[in-house]
């Protein structure tokens, strides 16, 4: 059972200079990357009554990533980020060696953003020799879109998410919408397994263009890039087509996969309609619909969402 402990201690001192500092508006931040370290300064955190919000991610932060830190520093006294490429997420052949990484330009933007801590640790700290305990959450809201595409992603993540709770002792964690169904999956587990860490979702971060904000668009060449837009062109004419009046969600998806595969090089995993709890699919479009998407543009695999019905 994961507990969070409640008992009253005395703030370390390097957590005492911190909170100092805070109210002086001086940028302290603090590098851990052992687990002992990191769940003590956080307990003593909470025992003296201090609010700690986390923003997990996997590093190369992009604005995305910066919104969701802003809104961490204004619902905690202690804004916490992890950096960490979970392996145990990663399939056989995806891009976990080659996943962008730059730990350097990481730690300025979070210097930037104010966080106090951020816990770096190594994949062996995670996961040590011997480790066999896994958490998951059974059902379609596993099973389907990403969840069939990619058959363990999400045991690799409620497994970490639920160790860095543990470790982190968080009273909020804030993720981002564009991982629609990572975040129905994170709040599926939390309500489950009674944690005390209220869940915040926050709105997909764009490009100028309108492309979804991740860190595998780094990847993308520059037709390549060109022809990711058709996601957002696929978004935007099913939203229009519901505003004026189409509801039936199997005509909504020939156009939008007509859309989609005229770019010569993008390929389409999944588009499909759900409806946005059970994530199970739709025939007719109403206010829990939402349009998710998965395609290959090239080798780079990007994801997008929206609900379907924007006006009333």
């Amino acid at each position: 059972m994961i507990t969070f402990a409640r008992s009253k201690t005395e703030l370390s001192p390097d957590l005492n200079i911190l909170f100092k500092s805070r109210d002086a508006s001086r940028k302290i931040m603090i590098i851990i990357s052992d687990i002992t370290e990191m769940q003590s300064r956080c307990l003593a955190a909470r025992a003296a009554g201090k609010r700690i919000a986390f923003v997990p991610t996997m590093g190369f932060l992009h604005e995305g990533h910066l919104s969701l830190l802003r809104e961490g520093r204004k619902r905690g006294d202690l804004l916490v980020l992890s950096i960490f490429v979970n392996p145990t997420q990663f399939g056989q052949g995806e891009d976990l060696d080659s996943y962008p990484r730059d730990f350097v330009r990481d730690e300025s933007l979070a210097r930037e953003c104010g966080v106090d801590l951020i816990f770096y640790p190594e994949a062996a700290t995670i996961y040590p020799a011997g480790y066999a305990t896994y958490v998951t959450v059974d059902g379609p809201l596993t099973t389907t879109l990403e969840g069939a595409s990619r058959p363990t992603h999400f045991r690799g993540v409620t497994t970490v998410v639920s160790k860095l709770f543990t470790i982190v002792q968080p009273h909020v964690a804030i993720f981002g919408s564009k991982d629609f169904q990572q975040l129905a999956v994170i709040k599926r587990m939390t309500t489950d397994l009674n944690l005390p860490v209220d869940i915040v979702g926050m709105p997909i971060v764009r490009e100028t263009d309108g492309l979804a904000m991740s860190s595998r668009n780094v990847y993308l060449s520059a037709d390549e890039r060109q022809q990711s837009l058709a996601l957002v062109d696929t978004v935007r004419q099913s939203i229009a087509a519901v505003n004026n009046g189409e509801q039936d969600a199997a005509k909504l998806l020939q156009e939008a996969r007509r859309r989609l595969t005229a770019e010569l090089d993008l390929k389409i995993d999944y588009v499909k309609i759900c409806n946005v709890q059970t994530l199970e699919e739709v025939d007719s479009v109403d206010h829990e619909a939402v349009m998710l998407l998965a395609v290959f543009v090239g080798k780079t695999r990007l994801i997008d969402n929206s609900l379907l019905v924007t006006t009333c």
